[in-house]
């Protein structure tokens, strides 16, 4: 008599996750973690509040004599820029950084054994949320003060060259800020020295860097920074001006794109490396 033998069926335990179910995991720890909420509010708050106090300030702190897009652009983009690319590169520290200090991290690993795969997910959570969000603030800042440069003759409508850029160049910088302090605290394995990293980066470099000595070094220094990238991302471009000029100081916003993205994948391809090759 023959024998017959039914299929092996893998344990349950042994099956990898899809990677929609890594990313809805991801997502669901995100939206759970009350400082992570809270981090996406705040980048709205500061994107929104202060693009409306210099639209309200306008008057009293001098009104241009002569319209310029420029001009209006950055009062709209640079709250979002400057406060929230540290909020955002915060989150993207809590992200993993929260799981490293609370021990969640093993239980991560144990349900989800590829911790590349793991990373992929967290990056593509992190990027897309903070990206969305900021998306969100960006839009909204220049819909509650585009009224109030228009009543100045000063107004810069969507439909205005490179202004549609300038904002989506705003929110794409904080997700990448967002995925640079993934990276780094995939790395360093600890909150308190992954945020200081991302302020360093964002915000204190590009102020160091303005006092250096004048010479070669200082410029190069100063078109790398990533702070100085998120500035171009954000800015509407000066037509017919050069990619990057070493020594005029000009970047233009296809260069801050660049410079962006390279800092962010840098950061986490290094985090990946750390998280791979040392244990959890």
């Amino acid at each position: 008599m023959a024998l017959t033998t039914k299929p092996h069926r893998l344990d349950a335990r042994t099956q990898r996750p899809p990677f929609t179910a890594v990313v809805h995991s991801e997502l669901i720890k995100v939206v759970s973690l009350p400082s992570s909420v809270l981090a996406l509010v705040g980048i709205v708050a500061v994107g929104i509040g202060g693009s409306l106090f210099l639209g309200l300030t306008l008057e009293s702190s001098g009104v241009p004599s002569v319209p310029s897009i420029e001009r209006t652009m950055a009062d709209v983009t640079v709250p979002t820029v400057v406060l929230g690319q540290i909020i955002a590169g915060i989150f993207g520290v809590m992200t993993i950084g929260a799981e490293y200090s609370s021990g969640a991290m093993q239980t991560t690993l144990v349900a989800v054994p590829h911790r590349i795969r793991m990373l992929a997910a967290k990056t593509l959570v992190t990027f897309t949320t903070v990206t969305a969000v900021a998306l969100a603030a960006v839009f909204g800042a220049w819909a509650v003060t585009n009224p109030i440069y228009d009543g100045f003759g000063l107004g810069a409508p969507l439909t205005a060259p490179d202004v549609m850029l300038a904002l989506v160049g705003s929110a794409v910088y904080l997700g990448l800020c967002a995925v640079f302090g993934l990276g780094v605290t995939a790395l360093v394995r600890s909150t308190t020295a992954g945020s200081i990293i991302v302020f360093a980066a964002t915000l204190l470099l590009p102020v160091l860097s303005s006092v250096l000595p004048f010479g070669l070094l200082s410029r190069v220094i100063r078109l790398g920074l990533l702070g100085n990238a998120g500035d171009a991302m954000g800015r509407v471009g000066i037509e017919g001006g050069p990619f990057l000029d070493l020594w005029s100081g000009h970047m233009s916003v296809g260069a801050g794109w660049l410079i962006a993205a390279v800092w962010a994948a840098t950061a986490l391809v290094v985090g990946a490396v750390a998280l791979r090759t040392r244990d959890a």
